[in-house]
């Protein structure tokens, strides 16, 4: 697994990250999760409220993305790796907490990214450059 560091923890926590799946048709869908977290070095995860498109793709067996970035440094990270869909276990009960505490809906499921690439977002030279993989 690869190692989500302090700096990338913070840059995760104080940035829109965006989540992209794919249909089993081919179609990509691309959306915004304000709900992400880091569950811990090597996790990230967000709560699925919509149950919608990028559910159906999880169920469906689509590779997740998650990438976020700062347009005022032209700075970012990409996150890749496999998916596991909590709905019943204590990471969804913590999560539905979570979400009772912050007056937000009660999500469906939690998907959560087992992290194994990291890409660099830096515009320029380094865009899409691999920081680690295992």
């Amino acid at each position: 697994m690869a190692t989500i560091t302090p700096e990338m923890k913070e840059f995760i926590a104080n940035h829109l990250p965006w989540v992209a799946t794919i249909s089993k048709d081919g179609q990509l869908n691309i959306g915004p999760k304000m709900s992400t977290f880091v569950l811990d070095d090597h996790h990230i995860a967000y709560h699925e409220r919509t149950a919608r498109q990028h559910y159906q793709n999880l169920l469906d067996g689509s590779e997740l993305v998650i990438g976020v970035a700062d347009l005022k440094t032209k700075t970012g990270y990409r996150f890749r790796g496999k998916v596991t869909l909590h709905s019943d276990d204590a990471i969804y009960e913590e999560q539905v907490k979570v979400a009772e505490h912050n007056g937000t809906k009660k999500p469906a499921v939690v998907p959560v990214l087992e992290v194994s690439e990291i890409d660099d977002l830096t515009a320029g030279a380094k865009a899409g450059t691999v920081i680690e993989k295992d």
